[in-house]
């Protein structure tokens, strides 16, 4: 029969996810819409409480604050600029921005508070890198999750090396599972499919390649605690690969042509299912995903 795919194999899972699992979900906005398909099918999830985070040392950055719950202030505020009046923060997305400071203070120290408890407890993180691109803020020398429509001219555009994403990852990882209070933990990390052409095409497939080389250097690093059941401490789910290599066909993206359709992120949401939960859980699955269909319905 005459071939017209090439298959992505995703390998063995060594760390899946389960219904007793308690997930955080970082990342790309990619991660949010597996992350909402996730919590609509009944997982204890909780999705990307500072908005979406594109690069490794904004994550990185996150995580830092859930772990030392240090609230957020108003000399966090920033107002975008552009005509846009809203305050916001250079931690957030601006899906987080308000009319006032005090409302976005409300809004952004709330998140933080229902997050932390959460991220203490979980023991299962997924994070989705999305580029290697960022933007530091030339005043403060920190690398933003967001510019806010500032003038260019505070910023310094830079790609991080491979160094510093293996350095970003890995300091991830060592924090979580070094805080008292805070569960062991196991990560899952993904390459978001997502195409970056503003960076332009070029600079995207560097950018890419370079979270790739990145996780797979980490990976090679980790070896699994033999002390505990092994305790495998990160995998990989190649959902950058499935897009790429296996679909690799405009009408598998949304009318941007970078963003996924959503015929796309339900494939690669089965996939990661198939990929990560344990055969025994699949049944549980079918049921909640019907139940979720069902509730849909009713709305409607």
């Amino acid at each position: 029969m005459l071939k017209l795919q090439t298959p992505v194999a995703d390998g063995p899972c060594r760390v899946g996810i389960s219904y007793n699992d308690k997930i955080m979900m970082l990342g790309s906005c990619f991660s949010e819409n597996i992350g909402r398909q996730l919590d609509n099918f009944g997982f204890d999830v909780c999705i990307n409480p500072f908005g979406t985070l594109y690069n490794p040392m904004s994550i990185l950055h996150s995580i830092e604050r859930l772990i030392e719950g240090r609230p957020f202030t108003e000399a966090d505020c920033i107002q975008i600029g552009a005509g846009d009046t809203r305050w916001c923060s250079f931690s957030h997305h601006t899906s987080f921005a308000a009319d006032s400071i005090e409302a976005f203070l409300v809004k952004a120290n709330t998140a933080l508070e229902s997050a932390r408890s959460r991220f203490l407890e979980c023991n299962k993180v997924i994070i989705t890198l999305g580029t290697s691109w960022c933007f530091r803020h030339r005043t403060s020398g920190r690398i933003v999750s967001n510019c806010l429509k500032q003038p260019a001219s505070d910023f310094l555009r830079l790609r991080l090396s491979c160094d510093e994403v293996i350095t970003a990852l890995h300091r991830i990882i060592d924090l979580c599972n070094s805080t008292e209070g805070c569960e062991r933990k196991q990560f899952i990390f993904t390459v978001s499919p997502i195409r970056h052409f503003k960076d332009g095409a070029h600079e995207n497939q560097i950018s890419k390649s370079t979270l790739l080389l990145g996780i797979e250097e980490l990976m090679a690093g980790l070896p699994a605690d033999l002390s505990m059941r092994p305790f495998y401490i990160a995998d990989y789910f190649p959902a950058y690969e499935i897009v790429m290599d296996e679909l690799r066909d405009y009408r598998f993206y949304a009318e941007d042509m970078c963003h996924p359709s959503e015929q796309t992120v339900n494939y690669i949401r089965e996939r990661f299912l198939d990929w990560a939960l344990p055969a025994s859980e699949h049944k549980r699955l079918q049921e909640k995903m019907k139940d979720f269909r069902h509730s849909r319905h009713l709305q409607h």
